[in-house]
């Protein structure tokens, strides 16, 4: 099946002389592809690179006009797959924007290396797109309901990784996500300078799986252990920044009882997840349904408001005494709060919550319903 993504569209129409469009995404999540989908359909000559490929560091390494000049040649748009890779690319396409004036697209399996690398040097000449594993959104233009209820199961065990869709046997995906997990994003975590401890980072990432929704204490995941909070902080910020995992904090407009001190975390593919934890087995044999269901409804929903553009902020709401919402979605004076629920129970909205905001739109997001909630 091929799935057409939503953010091509969106590239394709960012590509203009002397800017720079940018996409980021952790590997295996199809940018090699859409690249190649995006060359084929812009009519334009290009020059297609690759940051993993030494001959690539070589031709752009001397910094100069003249060079660059002769390198791209009568190409009108430049192409380099997995930019971060190359060193200061950031004031290389500078230098190329600003004195050859040709389109450049570029993509990144690591926001921390290539942010930093063209934030400063490419500000106001660049576009970023996000590209997550397939959404719900992009299956829904190829199947109907029956199909999209029947695959449910399947997507919150394996998740939406792009080369799922050529693979028939649960065996072949699960060894295939173990891969993916463990070669390429641990690998993309332990390239960054200083980061050696593969075993506390994989026990940290197993840990975060455990408690996947839960309010994460970082001190107590320090003592666990045994590295400094501060350390346990910067992983979790490496992980959000090669796409593995994001979060949520707590939503307050200043009532004292409301918990926004902790954040809790969700990963970006429930298929990642489970394979940290190596755990495939279908959805009546394990006691974490309910866990699943959690992180596949907040990451479809996160990628469905990144692709459509909707200017919200996203929260989770607890007070001391324990009431909870799954997520709080904040835009102005406008919040709307959401439940997720498996099963067949029906919940009322808390009253504190009630009291605290009263006015605010309120919803159960079961079985029933999802899908207007993500697609």
């Amino acid at each position: 099946m091929q799935i057409e993504r939503v953010v091509k569209s969106k590239i394709i129409n960012s590509l203009k002389p002397g800017k720079v469009s940018i996409l980021l995404g952790a590997r295996r999540t199809g940018k090699t592809h859409l690249l190649n989908q995006i060359n084929s359909e812009v009519n334009e000559k290009s020059l297609f690179l690759n940051g993993d490929d030494i001959q690539t560091h070589d031709f752009l390494n001397y910094r100069s006009t003249e060079n660059y000049r002769n390198l791209i040649g009568d190409n009108s748009l430049l192409i380099i797959d997995e930019a971060q890779e190359i060193n200061e690319i950031g004031k290389k396409l500078k230098l190329i924007v600003d004195t050859v004036g040709v389109k450049v697209l570029i993509t990144g399996s690591s926001a921390f290396e290539l942010n930093n690398q063209v934030g400063e040097p490419l500000v106001g000449r660049m576009s970023a797109f996000n590209l997550f594993p397939i959404s719900q959104m992009e299956f829904n233009k190829y199947e109907g309901g029956f199909e999209t209820s029947a695959k449910l199961e399947s997507r919150l065990v394996f998740g939406g990784y792009p080369e799922l869709l050529t693979m028939n046997s649960n065996s072949e995906k699960e060894k295939y996500l173990r891969e993916i997990t463990h070669s390429y994003l641990l690998k993309d975590i332990l390239a960054f300078e200083g980061i050696k401890k593969r075993d506390k980072i994989l026990a940290l990432l197993q840990m975060i799986a455990f408690r996947t929704g839960s309010e994460i204490s970082l001190e107590g995941l320090g003592n666990e252990l045994q590295i400094s909070k501060n350390t346990v902080e910067k992983y979790l910020d490496l992980f959000s920044k090669v796409f593995i995992m994001y979060s949520l904090s707590g939503f307050s407009k200043n009532a004292d009882n409301e918990i926004t001190r902790k954040k809790k975390w969700y990963f970006v593919d429930n298929g990642i997840r489970n394979a940290l934890i190596n755990r495939f087995s279908p959805l009546n044999a394990r006691e974490d349904t309910g866990i699943l269901w959690e992180n596949y409804l907040q990451s479809e929903r996160m990628k469905r408001i990144e692709y459509q553009d909707v200017n919200t902020d996203t929260y989770f709401w607890r007070t001391t005494t324990k009431q909870e919402i799954d997520r709080v979605e904040a835009s102005g004076n406008t919040i709307s709060a959401f439940e997720f629920k498996w099963g067949e129970k029906t919940k009322k909205v808390p009253p504190q919550f009630d009291k605290n905001y009263p006015g605010a739109e309120y919803l159960v997001i079961d079985r029933k319903n999802y899908l207007s909630f993500i697609a």
